[in-house]
């Protein structure tokens, strides 16, 4: 017996692509996050960072969670707030679907649409100022700031890759993830260069982001993608970036449902490509881990319907063909990633990341100084 739903999330399944992968080439496992119990895998940093707010005496019992999301990781916050009794404040903007708002709302969350956009050309920057002026306004409230939190990726080495790890006997040649905030590619890719730095790391980001360096301009594609490099990213374990462009992204997960069966959204039909790209040039007994975030279903009112497809000027129908065609012709962006990293240490203190956010990290980043440097200090 389960006692709460909130204990079912991780354990996702590794799924092979059959009809789109090639028998003489790299095979591509996709990790399937659709199975968290919040339908994506932000649910796996959101309650690493409740549980240890509340370890912390950060949320207590009654509290407000505060947060700015494009969708996912508001939607499994709200989750959890349901299943633990806390109020649920979620800051979105117009690229979030309407089912996503609609999830947001059945949890009980309540919803903010930013509206305005920032420097950058979206809404990060407004947003999370937004939320940071609530958190200090509302009492007993909880700002857990997946952009700045460093908790955001620590919970991806402690869970998720080693789950990758255990599922593939540790064999993997690629692994591969999109960036936003810089969780998973951040905890995952610390995870591997640490254990297994044999292992090739691919960040994958929008055409008009602005994380692996070059110009922000907007762009269409959910739950990825920055106008900076986020603290959470350590760029020098990245060994390679791909911009992937929203027609590619689009086509590409539309193709995987009709040839798969297998629903994704548009950030993961970006990781896809890459996926297919990079399998061409491996050999059969080479592995390929493409982190698919999310499932398809709430992009129903966007990425599925032909007719939105139709007024953004994209193709409705693509074969597989073409879409490895596609993928053949990618170039990557960045062969160095770290040399063309875009952080920005000014923004802690123009969007007032919360006091908690900095002693939290200071702690994490102290430790970390201390295991990476305890050899030395035992000679």
């Amino acid at each position: 017996m389960i006692a709460s739903i909130l204990e079912t999330i991780g354990n996702t399944p590794l799924i092979t692509i059959p009809n789109s992968n090639r028998a003489n080439e790299g095979q591509v496992l996709f990790k399937y996050e659709r199975y968290n119990p919040g339908g994506s895998i932000k649910d796996r940093a959101a309650i690493y960072l409740v549980e240890e707010a509340e370890r912390r005496g950060l949320l207590k019992p009654g509290g407000t969670i505060i947060e700015s999301s494009s969708g996912n990781f508001g939607i499994s916050l709200a989750m959890i707030g349901a299943a633990k009794g806390y109020r649920v404040i979620i800051l979105v903007d117009p690229k979030t679907t309407s089912a996503n708002l609609a999830l947001l709302k059945c949890f009980g969350a309540e919803v903010i649409v930013v509206t305005e956009k920032d420097d950058c050309g979206s809404y990060h920057k407004t947003r999370i100022s937004l939320a940071n002026k609530l958190a200090q306004e509302i009492d007993n409230s909880y700002r857990p700031d997946q952009c700045f939190n460093l908790l955001n990726s620590e919970a991806h080495y402690k869970s998720t890759a080693r789950e990758i790890m255990a599922d593939c006997s540790n064999k993997i040649t690629v692994f591969i993830t999109a960036v936003s905030t810089g969780g998973q590619l951040g905890g995952i890719s610390k995870y591997l260069k640490t254990f297994a730095p044999e292992v090739q790391i691919i960040g994958v980001d929008a055409v008009g982001s602005a994380i692996f360096g070059g110009q922000s301009d907007s762009y269409r594609i959910p739950g990825i993608g920055l106008g900076w490099t986020p603290s959470n990213l350590n760029m020098a374990h990245v060994d390679r970036a791909y911009k992937i462009s929203d027609e590619q992204a689009f086509l590409t997960a539309r193709a995987f449902a009709r040839n798969e069966g297998i629903l994704m959204g548009p950030s993961s039909g970006a990781c896809a490509l890459v996926a297919l790209k990079l399998a061409q040039a491996l050999q059969p007994e080479e592995r390929i881990v493409c982190m698919v975030a999310d499932g398809g279903e709430r992009y129903i009112p966007t990425l599925f319907n032909d007719e939105w497809m139709e007024q953004q000027g994209f193709p409705t129908n693509i074969d597989m063909e073409a879409i490895r065609g596609m993928a053949r012709q990618l170039q990557p962006w960045s062969v160095c990633p770290s040399t063309t990293a875009n952080y920005r240490t000014d923004l802690t203190q123009s969007l007032e990341v919360p006091e908690s956010t900095l002693r939290m990290n200071s702690e994490l980043l102290a430790r970390d100084f201390v295991e990476q440097n305890s050899s030395i200090f035992m000679d």
